[in-house]
């Protein structure tokens, strides 16, 4: 398997160049087209409309979200015009409200074989962002790949891959839907943290996992870690700092996503502290 179909959404002129070039690195790698949503996103609140909301702010908002995804559609194509010939790409201006983006972004993620998102959290990230990846996520059931704030060789990551392993659904989803990624790396590290005494691998914690990749040709190791920080996502990012890693594979909220965005867990936080490429699936 490779991923030929991949899917980058944009919703910031500022940063849409730089995300748009990371995916274009990879998708040159995979020999992928990558389709570009240059999204604007109209943030006036569908229920104000209902209350007596002067249409001139209506008008406002939706010629804002217009001029927006413009913008952003402009910046993805002055910096394809500096990439390769070779890359095959197109790009895609639509408006949506709040209300609809999970729609919208859903509709597009399913036919993706892979989502190239920035990062959803931090300074001037709006709550779209999120939207945006728990849609492809969950409505669009395709793997995602979130980039950091700053900004990635796209032709160097994925050498050094740190798999978070904790024997869930959503962890073994990650690892086959990452497997094109996992394959090509030069060693791949299966990382549990704390293993329950009692589970199904309490006698070889990640050894089934390890031998299944290594069918697959995958240079995989298990790390057994102990829980030294309250935090799990805390462990990885050290984990991922020692190792050297530049790609983390990981299930996708395991916890209910109303008790993630309310309490945190592992997924949002390591979304929010990430330094490196993260890789999700649900």
């Amino acid at each position: 398997m490779a991923y030929k179909s991949l899917l980058t959404v944009c919703t910031d002129r500022v940063r849409a160049s730089e995300t748009f070039a990371a995916a274009a690195e990879i998708a040159l790698l995979q020999d992928a087209h990558l389709d570009a949503l240059a999204l604007g996103v109209d943030k006036m609140q569908v229920g104000y409309a209902y209350m007596g909301t002067d249409v001139t702010m209506l008008s406002v908002a939706q010629d804002h979200a217009k001029a927006e995804a413009a913008a952003v559609e402009s910046a993805i194509t002055q910096k394809a015009a500096a990439l390769p010939d070779m890359l095959h790409w197109s790009a895609e201006a639509a408006v949506a409200m709040m209300g609809s983006v999970v729609d919208l972004v859903a509709l597009r993620a399913r036919f993706a074989d892979l989502v190239i998102l920035g990062q959803p959290y931090g300074d001037g990230k709006g709550p779209e962002e999120a939207a945006i990846v728990e849609a492809a996520l969950f409505e669009g059931q395709a793997p995602v790949l979130i980039l950091p704030n700053h900004p990635i060789d796209g032709t160097g990551f994925g050498k050094r891959i740190i798999v978070a392993w904790d024997q869930s659904r959503e962890a073994m989803t990650a690892v086959r839907k990452a497997l094109p990624l996992l394959k090509k790396a030069d060693l791949v590290s299966i990382t549990i943290i704390d293993p329950p005494q009692h589970g199904p691998e309490r006698s070889d914690p990640g050894g089934v996992l390890c031998q299944m990749l290594v069918r697959h040709g995958v240079r995989a190791k298990v790390t057994v870690l102990a829980r030294t920080m309250p935090q799990i996502s805390d462990v990885l990012a050290r984990q991922t700092r020692d190792f050297n890693a530049d790609l983390l594979v990981m299930g996708a909220y395991g916890h209910s996503r109303f008790r993630e965005a309310i309490m945190g867990g592992a997924t949002r936080n390591m979304l929010e502290q990430a330094e490196i490429p993260v890789f999700l699936a649900h």
